[in-house]
């Protein structure tokens, strides 16, 4: 299969009753954000947790990857630049293409991963930073079962108008950003908050203050918090 994952790194503590597959950013690896999450790992008893790696060498970078191009739809980084939210929004909205092919090979890897483990889709969360937070709520919401909850690290609701008109389901989502972050704007968070509201979600969000574009062992705290909260599990991290 055309761009299928078939490099991951895994973690596996106990008998799992839960699965969380976090994933990586944009000119990024699973290698890297391995090094980032190891107290986060920690926490969870009776858990998988995978780190896919995306398929597609990066076209900034050729030794690290990239869920899907982002030059193909923004070649000038324009993204981060232009003046207003409204044509921040507009050219992700363009990437709507590269989520709807990389939901198309993430989503037969999520397939595999719960009936390897005998899971349902209330027992999987997905995470993801930068891109790959953009992927996972893209996922989230086009999964045809409603998922145990989303984190998402630094992103945005990319491709917000198809997403309004075909989400298949609305889970619970946490939104974790950093107001000094240079590369996916703050204001992203007020938005995709009330985008995510609007197709029934129940969205938490939470402020690194001071946080740039990466994630943070306090947002890992809190991620930690909120999926064991949807699980009912009561560990901390140390």
């Amino acid at each position: 299969m055309l761009n299928a994952i078939n490099e991951e790194i895994v973690y596996v503590n106990g008998q799992p009753q839960r699965l969380i597959i976090f994933l990586h950013g944009y000119i990024d690896s699973a290698d890297y954000l391995e090094g980032k999450l190891q107290n986060f790992i920690k926490v969870f008893d009776n858990t998988a947790i995978h780190l896919p790696q995306a398929p597609i060498c990066c076209e900034v970078l050729e030794d690290k990857r990239q869920w899907y191009s982002m030059h193909r739809f923004d070649p000038d980084d324009e993204r981060k630049t232009v003046p207003t939210m409204a044509e921040c929004v507009e050219i992700y909205n363009k990437m709507t293409l590269g989520l709807e092919e990389s939901f198309s090979y993430l989503n037969d890897y999520i397939d595999a991963c719960l009936n390897a483990y005998q899971l349902e889709d209330k027992d999987l969360f997905l995470c993801g930073f930068s891109q790959g937070a953009m992927l996972a709520i893209y996922t989230a919401l086009m999964r045809d079962k409603k998922i145990g909850g989303c984190v998402s690290f630094s992103g945005i609701m990319a491709g917000h108008k198809f997403l309004s008109c075909h989400a298949q389901s609305s889970p619970d989502m946490l939104l974790i950003h950093g107001d000094a972050d240079n590369l996916v704007r703050f204001e992203a968070l007020d938005f995709t908050k009330k985008e995510l509201e609007k197709l029934g979600s129940h969205v938490e969000t939470y402020t690194v203050k001071g946080g740039q574009h990466r994630i943070s062992p306090e947002g890992l705290e809190v991620a930690a918090d909120f999926i064991m909260k949807h699980n009912l599990c009561k560990q901390k991290i140390a």
